[in-house]
Parts: structure tokens; C-alpha cells; sequence
């Protein structure tokens, strides 16, 4: 996948997704709404405060008598509603707006809602570079801080199984590192050995999976060439694997800020997906993670 205009144009094609927002009195996160819906992706159900949902679809310049509200003036409860949407087939997809993190994900694991995966939730990032040649995928950057192997694991299922639903047959796997020699001194590289031998044994279904690699052996093709490196995924990394959140937080941050990259991501690991856009980030990056979101409930 090339960069996001090909993602979208995907989305394009598809049936509109319903999308339930969560405290949708909020301008900034209207603005990718807006965008969706103008583009035929997406229907919203805007649940929240409705005189405060009905001001903020005013000051993006939306029609309310166009748009669903669903009148619900308690941010806690907005959340809850927003997930019970989803689960009674009302929405496909689940969107944080004016509600906290906190009671956004407490919608989402709430067992009386049956939105929750087997295993755990994580993030998945989808950057698109300048001069770059394909979309860039990260994960966990940001939501489990430090996870033990066995969570790996399931951080990495996540993402494959989402990238196969937006198109990678067989995503390319970096499992990052300082450097690609497995030493016990870091034990990072250990684990990332174990994690490739747990591929072989077909832990993550259709994906090539490598590591421990460096950040220039996973994404340069030329720097492999240097260090006379030989591997599938060398160069040519579709996912980056990050040890930690720092590390992920660190290196997403400084694609966006130093690399004038765009982001856009995802919550993965439930029965649907769900987006958690911040402040800071673009109107394209919400528009691409509602489209990443609605290609992934396609399938």
C-alpha cells in the first residue's frame, strides 16, 4: 500500500460505515467526521450533549437536520451508549470524541458489550512519509507501556490480522532494535529471536517476521546493502514491532515532527475497530483513521 489516497480509495468502494462517536461536542474531532461523510465513507451517530453536539456541527458547517443525535449529556454515559451502538449493530465502528480515555476504553472492554478480543487491545499507527514509497505501519506506541513477551505476541497477531484485512497478504514484520545481534545483555534481541521462531511456527498466520533489526536495516534497503544484510524483511518492513510505548511515543512523534510525516491509526485486538484521534493530530490523519477503521471491519 503505497500511501493513504490508495487506502481511501478502497474505502471508496466499500458501503458506507456507520460510526458511533463518543461525546461528539467537539469541533476538532467533527473536522475528520465532516470529511468522511462529504466523501460518502461514512454515516456518523453523534452521540453526546445534542445543544452541543448541534453548536459543534455548526462551527465545522454541517446540516444537524442531516446528521443522527443521539441526546445523551453525561460524558460516562456517552461512552457506555456509544459502545452499546456498535454492540447492537446500530454502528460498525466506535469513536472517541469529548470523552475521556479512560471511559472510551471502558466502553469498549465492557463485557456486557461483547466488544472485547480474546486477547488484549493495542495500537496500530499508519504513517505516510514524503519521499518514502509505501505506508509505514507501528505498533504498540500507544496504548500497552511495557509488554511482556507474551503480550507481543498478541500485540503482533493484532496487527497482522488488521493489515490482512486492509490488503497486506503477507505484511513484512521488523521486530526493532538497537542493533541485530541477539545478546543476553539486551534482552530486547531475545526476545525478538523468540518471537521470530514463534513466526516459523505459524503464531501469526501469513507474515514474514524478522529481528532483532535496527530502525536503518528495517526501512533502508541501501543501509542493508551496506552491511552486506540478507533478509525478506530488510528494507522493505511493512510493520515496526516497538519494545516499549517510549519508543514508539519517541520514534511516531519524530516521524511526524521531524519527517513532516502524516499518522493516521487504530485500536485493534477487538471485535471492531476503533479510533482515538488527539488534538494534534491532522485532518488528513483523522479522515485515514476512520477510513483505516471502516476497511477494517470490511472483511
Amino acid at each position: 500500500m503505497t500511501n493513504f489516497q490508495v487506502l481511501l480509495d478502497a474505502v471508496a468502494r466499500l458501503p458506507k460505515t456507520r460510526v458511533s462517536v463518543a461525546g461528539a461536542a467537539e469541533p476538532f474531532i467533527l473536522e475528520g467526521v465532516k470529511e468522511a461523510w462529504r466523501r460518502g465513507l461514512i454515516d456518523p451517530v453523534l452521540v453526546g450533549d445534542q445543544r452541543g453536539i448541534v453548536k459543534a456541527v455548526l462551527d465545522v458547517g454541517l446540516d444537524p437536520a442531516r446528521m443522527e443525535i443521539v441526546h445523551e449529556p453525561d460524558l460516562t454515559q456517552a461512552a457506555y451508549t456509544s459502545a452499546a451502538l456498535v454492540a447492537n449493530g446500530q454502528a460498525d465502528v466506535l469513536m472517541k470524541g469529548k470523552v475521556s480515555s479512560t471511559d472510551f476504553m471502558r466502553g469498549l472492554l465492557a463485557r456486557e458489550f461483547g466488544l472485547r478480543g480474546q486477547g488484549i487491545l493495542s495500537h496500530l499507527a499508519a504513517y505516510e512519509l514524503p519521499g518514502y514509497p509505501r505506508l509505514l505501519f507501528m505498533t504498540d506506541g500507544g496504548i500497552n507501556i511495557n509488554p511482556s513477551l507474551e503480550q507481543k505476541v498478541e500485540i503482533i497477531r493484532n496487527a497482522v490480522e488488521f493489515l490482512h484485512r486492509l490488503g497486506l497478504a503477507e505484511p513484512k514484520v521488523a521486530i526493532l532494535s538497537a542493533n541485530e545481534v541477539v545478546t543476553p545483555k539486551m534482552p530486547v534481541t531475545v526476545e525478538a529471536e523468540t518471537l521470530v521462531g514463534l513466526a516459523r511456527e505459524g503464531a501469526f498466520g501469513r507474515a514474514v517476521v524478522e529481528g532483532p533489526l535496527p530502525m536503518d536495516l528495517a526501512v533502508s534497503e541501501k543501509a542493508a546493502r551496506m552491511k552486506n544484510f540478507h533478509s525478506k524483511v530488510a528494507g522493505q518492513a511493512d510493520l515496526l514491532v516497538v519494545p516499549t510505548i517510549e519508543a514508539g511515543n519517541i520514534l511516531g512523534k519524530t516521524i511526524i515532527y521531524l519527517a513532516n510525516g502524516t499518522m493516521a491509526g487504530v485500536v485493534v485486538g477487538s471485535r471492531v475497530p476503533a479510533v482515538m484521534n488527539s488534538r494534534a493530530d491532522t485532518s488528513m490523519g483523522k479522515l485515514v483513521s476512520l477510513a483505516m477503521a471502516c476497511l477494517g471491519t470490511s472483511k
